[in-house]
């Protein structure tokens, strides 16, 4: 059976949070437009997880250096009017 194959952006990190989201945008795209061959779906589908653990871990990251910022005391977010 055939490897599939990935794209070279499949194995690299993305540069920035922002990089990450557009890609993972353009992924779902993809992947609602449901025309993917089944080997290249789970592929897109595996990138799609990577890119959307590292977006988590960039929130998660940014809240803890926020919560620093604020002498450990955390106040709940609320929109600007």
């Amino acid at each position: 059976m055939p490897k599939p194959k990935g794209s070279p952006a499949a194995a690299t990190t993305p540069a920035t949070f922002e990089a990450a989201t557009q890609e993972l945008d353009a992924l779902l795209a993809r992947l609602d437009a449901g025309q993917l061959p089944l080997d290249e779906l789970l592929t897109q589908y595996q990138r799609g997880n990577e890119l959307l653990a590292y977006c988590r871990a960039r929130l998660d990251a940014l809240e803890q250096q926020l919560t620093v910022l604020e002498n450990g005391s955390e106040r709940p977010w609320t929109a600007a009017p």
